[in-house]
């Protein structure tokens, strides 16, 4: 064995026979799991019908097993081989409805992402596959398909001085989609494929309108209802059955207690001009899918605390009682001696926190399962990088405390240094209602940055959310919050170490 294997052996040696360090460890686990089931057990989501309590549906899902919202008008006829439908958009307009107590209050206005425009579907069941081309408020023509593709055309709203003629075009399973400023010239957006039958269409939606209040406890997202009524005229359709009707569903309604569909769009015909009217959204569910990874390790918050514990007076203890000259006689150099602390509590603390999160999160996750919540437990895959990544967080901080307790040589000056700069700002950004530009920056810039391994949730830029940190998005993705720790970590040891070379112990 190498000198400095056996320098580790010996500080391993050291450190489990310390009983304080030991049930230090082993409680700072435990917490992480307990206080994790103890919040999903009292978590609780409902559904209710009217005055009836029911059990809350399950989300739908798209094709790639995510949960998705599904909810537009749709004009429609099957499609079953190759075929096209084009129109022209000449406005876009609509209402924004404000909640309780102001419920009586209607707008005129426009969300961002509204939508408008022609699309090929899978049949009418929501998370069914689909490509749609289509006009939005803001952010101009778009093409998306199957929920999280995103495809920019050009830019700019529709008018009726400036309309936008559509087409979408199928051959074989490719689906082209296509867009003109005057039904002449026409660009190509983007393509995709779609195989089978399909519905084929014209169809119209709107996000509700979002305001994120920020507060203690983490803040609110208020959601409003929003509306978008379009006009189409010029609309043709190839490869459909000769005499198919036009068809209306209003894919994705929830049903009032009396029968009758909550918040129905509709659609109104006038010789060859359709005013189709929507709300909802075809989209991933983001902020809107129930509690995060953050709320089944909000344990790890506690468990890191003791871990900085006791990494602070892995770190102080020596020095301070003048025992680490006993160490340095059988090894002198220190900054091996350094390393081979840093080598075994990093080691501890990684295997305690990767196993603690695998346990916590799908046991809590089954808990909220019980407790009516009905979003999709995390992928195997998932579930073992964010494992992974709560160990390496947790290895990170008793890096950070180990560096800062042999730095300052006083145990507790060192648990509040490491508490102040890896704790507190993941608090105050979490729950302290902070702004969340302010709340951004402490996780981008302290070593708080780490906890950036709990989100799983991908920010999408044609979805509205609350897209903060009390939603379990952060501003840095999760590799790059670990770096930002691992250097404070790095800097908080080579600082340990150069004093310890100048030192005399």
């Amino acid at each position: 064995m190498s000198d400095f294997g056996r320098l580790v052996r010996a500080e391993w040696t050291k450190f489990r026979t310390v009983r304080g360090w030991v049930l230090g460890t082993v409680a700072a686990a435990l917490v992480t799991v307990l206080l994790g089931l103890f919040v999903a057990s009292n978590s609780i989501s409902s559904c209710s019908n009217g005055t009836v309590d029911i059990e809350c549906p399950a989300l739908p899902l798209g094709p790639d097993g995510q949960p998705v919202r599904d909810k537009f008008f749709f004009v429609h006829r099957t499609l079953a081989g190759d075929g096209a439908i084009t129109v022209r958009v000449t406005s876009m307009q609509g209402v924004i409805t404000y909640p309780p107590p102001d419920h009586d209050k209607i707008v005129p206005g426009l969300v961002e992402w509204s939508k408008a425009g022609v699309i090929a579907k899978v049949g009418t069941a929501e998370g069914s596959r689909y490509v749609a081309l289509m006009v939005t408020a803001e952010h101009g023509v778009r093409m998306q398909h199957d929920f999280v593709h995103d495809t920019a055309g050009r830019p700019g709203a529709v008018s009726a001085g400036t309309p936008r003629w559509l087409r979408l075009t199928r051959a074989g399973d490719r689906v082209t989609g296509e867009e003109s400023a005057d039904g002449a010239a026409w660009t190509e957006v983007g393509t995709a494929t779609l195989a089978g039958p399909v519905e084929l269409g014209l169809f119209v939606t709107s996000p509700s309108d979002l305001t994120v209040n920020n507060g203690a406890g983490g803040g609110s997202v208020q959601a409003r209802l929003a509306t978008a009524t379009a006009t189409f005229d010029n609309v043709t359709a190839t490869g459909t059955p000769p005499g198919d009707d036009w068809r209306r569903d209003d894919v994705g309604a929830e049903l009032n207690p009396d029968g009758t569909l909550h918040h129905p769009g509709g659609v109104e015909q006038a010789g060859g001009v359709l005013t189709v009217s929507g709300n909802g959204d075809i989209a991933p569910l983001a902020g809107e899918s129930g509690p995060g990874v953050q709320l089944v390790l909000i344990g790890l918050v506690v468990g890191l605390i003791v871990v900085i514990v006791v990494a602070a007076v892995n770190g102080s203890g020596e020095l301070r009682r003048g025992l680490i000259g006993v160490t340095l006689l059988a090894s002198p150099r220190r900054g091996r001696v350094v390393a081979a602390k840093a080598v075994v509590l990093g080691a501890v603390a990684f295997v305690t926190g990767t196993a603690a999160a695998a346990l916590v999160i799908p046991l809590a996750w089954a808990v909220l399962t019980d407790n009516g919540f009905r979003q999709p437990g995390l992928p195997l895959p998932t579930l073992v990088r964010v494992a992974v990544g709560t160990g390496l967080l947790v290895a990170g901080t008793a890096l950070l405390a180990l560096g800062l307790g042999l730095l300052l040589r006083r145990g507790l000056a060192a648990v509040g240094l490491a508490v102040a700069v890896v704790v507190l700002p993941y608090l105050m950004a979490v729950i302290g209602g902070l702004p969340p530009a302010a709340a951004e920056w402490l996780l981008r810039l302290t070593p708080a940055a780490a906890f950036a391994i709990q989100q799983v949730v991908p920010e999408y830029a044609h979805v509205l959310a609350g897209y903060t940190p009390a939603s379990g998005y952060y501003p840095l993705p999760a590799w790059a919050g670990l770096a930002v720790l691992a250097g404070y970590a790095a800097l908080a040891l080579g600082l340990a170490t150069a004093r310890l070379r100048r030192s005399d112990v």
